[in-house]
This record gives C-alpha cells, sequence and structure tokens, in this order.
C-alpha cells in the first residue's frame, strides 16, 4: 500500500463495503476515485478527514503509510493542526519533514481550489 488510494482500498475491504457503496456514504463520484486510482488526482484534505472519520484511522496513515492503521483517539495533548482549526494530527506523531509535507499538501489543495474557483467565476 504505497499510495493513499491503496489505503483507502484497503480500509474498503476490510470494512467489507464495495466502492460504490463507500462512494455513496461520502459524496464521492466513482469517477473522482478513478482518478485517485490512476493517481490523476488525490482526495482534498476535508475528504481526507472524512475517510479518515468513516473508517476511523489516523490522517498520518491514511496520507503517509506511517504505522499500522490505528483508531484515532482523543486526548488533551496539543494538535500540529490546531492554529488552522483542523484536530487531526498530534504534534508528537510527525516528524518535521512529514509536518512539512502536510502544510504543502495543504497549500497545494488551496491553490488549486483558488484556480478552479477564478476559471469557474470568468
Amino acid at each position: 500500500m504505497q499510495s493513499i488510494y491503496g489505503r483507502i482500498e484497503y480500509l474498503i475491504e476490510q470494512k467489507g463495503i464495495t466502492k460504490k457503496s463507500f462512494c455513496e456514504q461520502l459524496g464521492i463520484s466513482t469517477g473522482n476515485l478513478g482518478d485517485w486510482k490512476r493517481g490523476k488526482s488525490t482526495p482534498g484534505t476535508h475528504k481526507l478527514i472524512e475517510i479518515g472519520a468513516f473508517f476511523g484511522v489516523s490522517l498520518d496513515w491514511l496520507i503517509l503509510g506511517k504505522n499500522a492503521p490505528v483508531i484515532m483517539r482523543e486526548s488533551n495533548e496539543d494538535y500540529f493542526f490546531e492554529q488552522i482549526g483542523q484536530l487531526d494530527c498530534q504534534s508528537d506523531s510527525l516528524l518535521p519533514k512529514e509536518k512539512e509535507f502536510i502544510k504543502e499538501y495543504i497549500a497545494f489543495t488551496r491553490y488549486r481550489k483558488r484556480t478552479s474557483e477564478e476559471e469557474n467565476s470568468q
């Protein structure tokens, strides 16, 4: 499971549901799922959060494949994304390199959304 899609596919199989059912429950088009499989695109940040919550796995496993899929637990520790309102990754569970990757991914997603909105407004 080297890719985000591979991990999602694994979770779908483990849950014993069909890909169609997964897509319907999370509001994902089967075309988008196919694009993820082919590497044409990846899920956006908000969708990754939904997928992680749906399966009860951490975002660091879903995005990076770090460690085994572990059910997320709430704790009193500070969260890495607290400043932007995403309470998903605890600061001690990510290496600096991983934090930087996630920051870059969020920036890229925001850029993609902004350029898409600009194209649609023209």
